[in-house]
């Protein structure tokens, strides 16, 4: 069926953070015809979790039940329709979107090259950077159910907001039509500017998942639990960034569990001193390790 599935595979290897149990069954399809037929071979009770790149998740060191669909490869495929509008299946990397609009001389895109994931991903959270945000975008968008049935839906069909898309269980995004305005003059000096600041203010030399929690109205997260001294708080191998006090890093041997635990550290105290309850933006899936 042009997609295998393997058992007993390590998530460490799928997440962004390096950590996490094994995933009782893991398919990569190359296509969306190969993606429909896993999804209707599959039992109709069997649990299905679609992934990117890993960097919005967090597995726990128990692994997952189920089948785990990875899209960054198979789903791939960017198209221009006319001139402001492009299809991107949900594979892709946002990364590459910023690219791949400045070829086409279309504005707007660069807000993509901030975000350290796959379209999909942006769609299922309506993630954003530097001022933008995925679905302002977003005209179109097909999707798949957990039994294989592919839909298309306008954007008005979705109540999003911020850092939200409600999304029935076990259906995945395979692309969008998304609108950008031409000009001929656009030129790479925005995407570089935006990544040399992504560079100046985040820790990209340590594994992590991007922002762990939600601004809240009229506020910052990482000023938050930064002036509630948590910068450099450790938890095992898992750390509050010094650079950026709303990620959290692997230092090299974290677990799932340190970082969960970190997670609900930063979350309590802030909760405690400021009276602010900081929603995370990362998913957290998976079962509990053994000795937890």
């Amino acid at each position: 069926m042009n997609a295998a599935i393997r058992e007993d595979v390590p998530m460490s290897e799928f997440t962004s953070w390096r950590v996490g149990g094994r995933a009782q069954r893991l398919v990569e399809p190359r296509d969306r015809s190969a993606l429909v037929r896993v999804l209707r071979s599959l039992a109709p009770s069997e649990p299905v979790y679609f992934v990117g790149l890993g960097s919005n998740l967090l597995v726990r060191d128990g692994g997952i039940r189920g089948t785990v669909v990875v899209l960054r490869k198979g789903l791939s495929k960017m198209e221009r329709l006319d001139d402001e509008t492009v299809r991107i299946e949900a594979g892709v990397a946002c990364a590459q979107i910023a690219r791949r609009a400045l070829q086409w001389k279309l504005a707007g895109a660069d807000f993509f090259a901030g975000i350290p994931g796959t379209l999909g991903g942006a769609l299922a959270m309506n993630a954003g950077a530097f001022g933008d945000e995925t679905w302002r975008h977003v005209l179109a968008i097909e999707w798949i159910s957990r039994s294989g049935d592919i839909e298309r839906l306008n954007a008005r069909a979705f109540q999003v907001s911020y850092r939200q898309v409600p999304v029935p269980p076990g259906q995945g995004f395979l692309s969008a039509d998304l609108t950008f305005k031409p000009d001929p003059a656009v030129t790479r000096q925005g995407i570089r500017e935006l990544l040399a600041r992504r560079a100046a203010t985040q820790p990209l030399d340590l594994p992590n998942s991007g922002s762990v929690f939600m601004n809240p109205p009229g506020d910052h997260a990482a000023r938050l639990i930064e002036s509630c001294g948590l910068k450099g708080y450790r938890i095992g191998d898992a750390e509050v960034s010094v650079k950026h006090a709303n990620f959290i890093v692997n230092r090299g041997k974290a677990r799932a569990r340190d970082i969960e635990a970190l997670i609900r550290h930063v979350h309590d105290t802030v909760a405690a001193r400021t009276g602010i309850d900081l929603a995370t933006e990362v998913r957290i899936i998976g079962e509990p390790g053994h000795d937890e």
